[in-house]
């Protein structure tokens, strides 16, 4: 590997980062709800139910700033905080009917644009994509940036 191949890779993640979230910040993908917002709404409608500390976890952000994001989604009626009824400190996040409306239009939507993708790309090479991808994921997950 040379610093060539460190560059290239570099360029080829902005080039990928930016052109996702061109789509991402669009008012159709994310129904009028910021980037942030549209990312807790995905995953608080994949668990169904999930805990501000794994909320945060699982989009890599600090416990303050999912805080802050989960208000603005229960504000706008999106999600509603429960208490747990075995231990009452501990909060439970779900999406209300509109924000389930909202995190399906998000998923048909992003289902539909990704579908769109990978048959852009030949068939023999999407096997291909998936296990680069792969690679990409767990070496990211294995190396923080910045740190």
């Amino acid at each position: 590997m040379t610093l060539k191949d460190e560059k290239y890779l570099r360029q080829l993640i902005k080039i990928l980062i930016r052109n996702l979230g061109i789509l991402e910040k669009s008012e159709f993908s994310c129904c009028g709800a910021t980037l942030g917002q549209c990312h807790a709404i995905v995953e608080i409608g994949t668990a169904g139910e999930i805990s501000l500390n794994q909320l945060a976890e699982l989009l890599n952000l600090d416990n303050s700033t999912m805080s802050r994001t989960v208000n603005n989604l229960v504000n706008q009626r999106l999600a509603e905080r429960k208490s747990d009824p075995e231990d009452r400190r501990y909060l439970k996040i779900r999406l209300t009917e509109e924000g389930e409306k909202v995190y399906k239009t998000i998923e048909e939507s992003m289902n539909s644009y990704f579908y769109e993708i990978l048959g852009a790309i030949p068939q023999e090479k999407q096997p291909q994509v998936m296990e680069s991808l792969e690679l990409l994921v767990a070496a990211l997950k294995k190396i923080k940036c910045c740190n």
